[in-house]
């Protein structure tokens, strides 16, 4: 079917022209996060498209209406003319990039960095525009010539409508059908190749309280990558009790890889024949960690728990995915919510038939996919006549219909990044500066805990963004976000996207959750005994310099 090479590579229009580069300047403001420059290409990129389509329809919707048009050669100028206000514009913008993102970065204690790469965030805005732009005619020339063709048989309106439709189905299967489908599976089997690999450094551990020990149901190479991590770290009972000054137990690590059972309801079974294994109903706390799309558990959110009960826990966690989490809630968001669940179900029906005095005290936890999966794998219609002792969910993803819920019925007189919900009865929030004890009234025996910064973009994206201003933006502002950071339509909701797959935020900070905020929490949420204010002190010292150097060797 032969096509019009004329129009697919014509001038582009200048009122898109015009429209493009006021989106592009805004995408540079700051947003949430500092991002790096192919990232900032992408946002900027996608805006400037995103313009062009608005001006170049205003432009159609101009013509079609028949209102009065320029002649050719007025029509020439105002193309140059456009041309030339759209490459000052954009050159203006770029060349002030650099402050906006210095100062987001001089907001969160970052070290300053090279000046943002100009001509590479132009370059790959001009990429993509480039490509949106030949696509989307090569769409109107396809849909042209089938309409064209049918109109020898059926009415020419009828044939455009058909013509549109044809084409729509073609792309549409190109696009979702082989290169979204063909993606996905590519990043699983890559995930899958990863998730496999072993690291040099991690030693397999003896311990018979550690999964993947010699003692173990589940064989240390069915564990996966962050499985491994998990289980050969941490510390032991010396370590422990050297910090403490007295005695102390070896904590318990149990984790379950998605290579060791394909069946969510077969891995939760080999989750509780380790935990029966190793003893851990016996421990004083039971940590039931939901973990994150590929495995990973955070390690400044166990640490503190294991310090603080001297090692009296036992932590048991069971994989989902080897997807990353944005890619995990887009293949296969149901699978982690019913890995969480079948685990729960276990582990909690076993729980509630121990007499009370001889159970542990049971929590969950969960940060990012793992929050929102731990938010799932209970209803509280459940366990209200029998309720576990407490839940910590860090940076819930935006999606959470549970955090959506505690935000949306929040006392009005208190902000969205730190909500004050029902006099604190049950569910509170905190930040960097705390939250959970800013209450006169008791906390309940059943203790729900959010940890989110006011600059996680994850936690705080909306897709109303695109055409509402954020409630978050109102003021008071949460500590961390800049006061110059503007709504703008459209181009708002593309920064907090891009926002979200940026990871290099310092502790405390976006989605990088600090060790010493997950103390804070866990001393409000189990208020352990024995602890006076210069253990304490000591204690989050000594976490605050072992995620300092977990930051330097992952830089490394």
């Amino acid at each position: 079917m032969p096509l019009n090479v004329k129009r697919l590579f014509a001038p582009p229009c200048s009122s898109g022209l015009l429209v493009g580069s006021i989106l592009f300047a805004l995408s540079l403001a700051p947003s949430l996060v500092p991002r790096p420059f192919l990232l900032q290409g992408l946002v900027s990129g996608v805006s400037f498209t995103l313009g062009y389509a608005f001006g170049a329809f205003g432009r159609w919707l101009w013509s079609y209406l028949e209102l009065p048009e320029p002649g050719e050669k007025a029509s020439s100028r105002i193309w140059w003319a456009s041309a030339g206000v759209c490459l000052v514009v954009a050159t203006f913008f770029l060349w002030n990039a650099s402050e906006w993102q210095t100062s987001l970065r001089a907001l969160m204690g970052m070290e300053e960095e090279a000046r943002v790469r100009r001509f590479s965030v132009g370059f790959v805005t001009l990429a993509i525009f480039s490509g949106a732009l030949f696509l989307s005619r090569l769409f109107r020339e396809f849909a042209r010539e089938v309409s064209l063709r049918l109109q020898r048989n059926i009415p020419r309106r009828i044939a455009n409508a058909v013509g549109i439709l044809l084409a729509a189905s073609v792309f549409w299967t190109l696009t979702e059908g082989v290169v979204v489908s063909g993606a996905l599976r590519l990043a699983d089997s890559s995930y899958q190749t990863l998730d496999r690999l072993g690291t040099d450094e991690l030693v397999r551990p003896t311990s018979p309280l550690r999964s993947g020990s010699p003692a173990s149901l589940v064989a240390w190479e069915e564990l996966g990558r962050q499985g491994r991590v998990f289980v050969s770290s941490g510390p032991d009972a010396g370590e422990i009790a050297a910090l403490t000054g007295g005695p102390a137990m070896e904590p318990i690590r149990v984790y379950v890889g998605r290579a060791a059972a394909e069946d969510p309801a077969e891995r939760a079974r080999l989750a509780m024949e380790e935990l029966h294994r190793s003893g851990a109903f016996e421990r004083s706390v039971l940590l039931l960690v939901t973990p994150t799309g590929t495995g990973w558990i955070d390690p400044g959110a166990i640490l503190p728990m294991e310090y603080l009960t001297r090692g009296d826990v036992a932590t048991v966690a069971a994989q989902y995915s080897y997807l990353s989490s944005p890619l995990a809630l887009l293949a296969e968001g149901a699978y982690g919510a019913e890995m969480a669940r079948a685990l729960f179900l276990k582990v909690y029906a076993h729980w509630t038939e121990l007499p009370p005095d001889r159970r542990p005290r049971l929590y969950l936890q969960g940060v990012s996919l793992g929050a929102l999966n731990s938010s799932l794998s209970f209803d509280l219609q459940d366990i209200l006549a029998d309720p576990f002792h407490g839940v910590l969910w860090s940076g819930p993803p935006f999606r959470s219909e549970a955090w959506q819920r505690a935000v949306r019925d929040r006392d009005p007189s208190s902000p969205p990044w730190l909500p004050r919900h029902r006099e604190g009865r049950v569910v509170r929030f905190m930040n960097q500066h705390g939250g959970l004890d800013a209450f006169d009234g008791p906390w309940g025996p059943l203790r729900i805990a959010y940890l989110q910064y006011a600059s996680d973009p994850i936690t705080f994206f909306s897709v109303d963004s695109f055409f509402q201003r954020p409630d978050w933006l109102e003021e008071p502002r949460g500590p961390d976000v800049l006061p110059e950071l503007r709504w703008y339509p459209v181009v708002t909701m593309l920064q907090l996207a891009a926002d979200m797959m940026v990871g290099d935020a310092p502790p405390g900070f976006g989605h990088t959750f600090a060790v010493a905020h997950y103390l804070e929490a866990w001393l409000a949420l189990t208020e352990p005994e024995g602890w006076t204010e210069a253990r304490l002190s000591r204690l989050r010292n000594h976490l605050m310099q072992e995620e300092e150097a977990r930051r330097l060797a992952s830089e490394d």
